[in-house]
């Protein structure tokens, strides 16, 4: 069996994959000043020049992403830093919105707000079923510094509403996601996610891109594609 069959289907049926020292130095220094920001518990982050460079259709991430789907491209970027002065918890939940230029009356498209000036809603689970999420971890990571946990294979559960997700991830094995500099964790759009504050004063950068292959229904676009086709 070839590594790019193992990897997928290692993606299909866990919901994760690990890549490991998978971001080039250099790529990692335009992450570094992209994430160059007051931390803060996430915050969306336009596509600058160091972003575009860092994921260019060439960049060691980008490269690594379409070894599990060739046609997928970016369409949100998150920056997480949690800080002695930034330090939060999450329960078990799923992330099941999707950042738009406008807002449009669309069957399916739903649970509408705007977040600092950027629509967003809720898509189609068909639309979140294709979709998948890079974590890029600028500093090392481990259970002191609120590494995030995954129920692994939840995936599989389709959309999970708030009220059972801490049910629906007990069902699963949980898997703390310890990092270093560098290291990628890939998952399905809905594999369900926690975390807990940090422990120790260190700083826990993490970068999340959101990647779908997928163009929305007119008029309908992304609001963060750093692509069109």
């Amino acid at each position: 069996m070839t590594r790019e069959r193992s990897l997928k289907e290692e993606f299909e049926t866990y919901g994760r994959v690990w890549l490991r020292n998978a971001v080039s130095n250099e790529d990692l220094a335009l992450f570094d000043r992209a994430a160059d920001a007051p931390a803060k518990a996430g915050k969306r982050l336009d596509m600058s020049k160091a972003l575009r460079e860092a994921l260019s259709e060439d960049s060691s991430l980008v490269s690594a992403v379409r070894r599990l789907a060739p046609h997928t491209h970016p369409v949100r970027i998150v920056a997480f830093n949690k800080s002695e002065n930034t330090n939060w918890g999450v329960p078990w939940h799923q992330d099941r919105v999707i950042a738009v230029a406008e807002r449009a009356d669309v069957a399916g498209y739903v649970n509408w707000t705007n977040k600092s000036g950027i629509w967003h809603c809720e898509p189609p689970e068909s639309i979140l079923d294709e979709m998948l999420f890079a974590r890029v971890h600028l500093d090392d990571t481990d259970q002191t510094n609120g590494a995030m946990e995954i129920a692994v294979g939840s995936h599989a559960e389709g959309v999970v509403e708030f009220a059972r997700a801490n049910t629906a991830a007990s069902s699963y094995p949980i898997e703390l996601c310890s990092a270093k500099r560098g290291d990628v964790l890939i998952l399905k759009m809905l594999t369900l996610h926690a975390s807990k504050p940090a422990k120790v004063k260190s700083g826990r950068r993490v970068l999340r891109i959101d990647f779908s292959p997928s163009h929305l229904p007119s008029p309908l676009a992304w609001s963060g594609r750093s692509t069109e086709s």
